[in-house]
């Protein structure tokens, strides 16, 4: 089972930046597209930032020119580079990842445990 642990949340004010990283650990496996999603206290979840295996990415329009995702294939590490954060910003943020097993020849969707970011005015 491959495990994704995010780290680099925290409290930044407004106008501020900070890094979020996921990293994947586990054995036999190959990550296919890594995404980070945010979840707001009585909102719903929403996808921010997605990248593929190849590098291709996708943004939420909220945080298009502020945010940017990166990943290095070699470390099985995600990245999100958070710019000019806004007090609506603020959320719990994950990581997911499509992992493929090679013992079972299965993809799985896997999800980090959060972290929290509280940007302030």
């Amino acid at each position: 089972q491959v495990q994704l642990v995010e780290s680099g949340g925290g409290l930044v004010q407004a106008g501020g930046s900070l890094r979020l990283s996921c990293a994947a650990s586990g054995s036999n496996f190959r990550i296919n597209a890594m995404s980070w999603c945010r979840q707001a206290p009585g909102k719903q979840r929403e996808l921010v930032a997605a990248i593929t295996s190849g590098g291709s990415t996708d943004y939420a329009d909220s945080v298009k020119g502020r945010f940017t995702i990166s990943r290095d294939n070699a470390k099985n590490t995600a990245y999100l580079q958070m710019n000019s954060l806004k007090p609506e910003d603020t959320a719990a943020y994950y990581c997911y990842a499509e992992v493929y097993y090679y013992r079972n020849y299965r993809t799985s969707l896997e999800w980090g445990q959060g972290t929290q970011v509280t940007v302030s005015s």
